[in-house]
């Protein structure tokens, strides 16, 4: 797959989370959020579970409590969103805070709150223990379509060349005295955006071109093949084995 790619949300640690196989993270991360999502909205309680399970894995891996909270800033939108049901979704009123609101926009609200939370804090432990390169090695070990993976590995590998592209255009704009401060300027902004399309589609050519000189025939080598021990699978096993447990109670109780 290439050299190395650091990205952000990687943390570099040495904990028994990051030594885990990377396919084993995945499919516990998988089976984690199907066990979240296939929980009754009502049963309250076992969120609180699931809160804490990944709380304890979280300590295990050595992510601190703030890294954790700031990149969970990416599901704004969806609380944003979940705010407002209450208000739109009709059904039955009743009062909160002296304001009335609707009983099934609460639960929808809390439905989405909860288990959007839950699978994004369970992907940024996934991302914070495994660097970029590791999940798309453990992609191919779960026998992902080979073209999803080499498109997911290409997206990774050229978006910051085109972000560094996009940011040198835009100094050459400041450079030149140029200032977006309203509508006038949006004429710009959309040759720029045209201009960036075209340098990238060039660009991506050029890089196919020289891949095909070096015998490039639809397929990536696997240059590190992953393999996973019993144990390891037992041990990415107990999140999703103790949430499958929680989700049945959820049922049942």
């Amino acid at each position: 797959m290439g050299a190395g790619h650091a990205h952000k949300l990687y943390r570099h640690g040495h904990s028994p989370v990051h030594a885990l196989p990377p396919h084993c993270k995945l499919a516990a991360v998988l089976c984690f959020v199907v066990a979240v999502v296939s929980t009754p909205r009502e049963a309250v309680w076992a969120f609180a579970v699931y809160a804490a399970l990944l709380a304890a894995a979280a300590a295990v891996a050595r992510i601190p409590p703030g890294f954790l909270l700031k990149r969970l800033v990416i599901e704004v939108p969806f609380v944003a969103f979940a705010f407002l049901m209450p208000f739109v979704v009709p059904g039955e009123q009743t009062e909160l805070l002296g304001v009335s609101v609707s009983v099934p926009g609460l639960w929808g609200a809390w439905n989405v709150l909860a288990k959007g939370t839950l699978g994004v804090a369970a992907s940024v432990i996934l991302a914070s223990t495994t660097e970029l390169r590791s999940l798309l090695l453990g992609l191919q070990r779960l026998r992902l379509p080979p073209l999803l993976v080499q498109i997911a590995s290409f997206m990774i590998r050229y978006g910051d060349v085109i972000t560094d592209e996009l940011r040198r255009m835009s100094v050459a704009r400041r450079s030149r005295g140029f200032e977006a401060r309203g509508v006038r300027h949006w004429g710009v902004l959309a040759k720029t955006a045209g201009a960036l399309f075209i340098r990238s589609y060039e660009r991506g050519e050029r890089v196919h071109l020289a891949m095909v000189s070096r015998g490039y025939t639809g397929t990536m080598p696997v240059i590190d093949d992953v393999t996973a021990s019993r144990t390891e699978w037992a041990h990415a096993a107990a999140l999703p084995a103790l949430a499958l447990v929680v989700c049945l109670l959820g049922w049942t109780l």
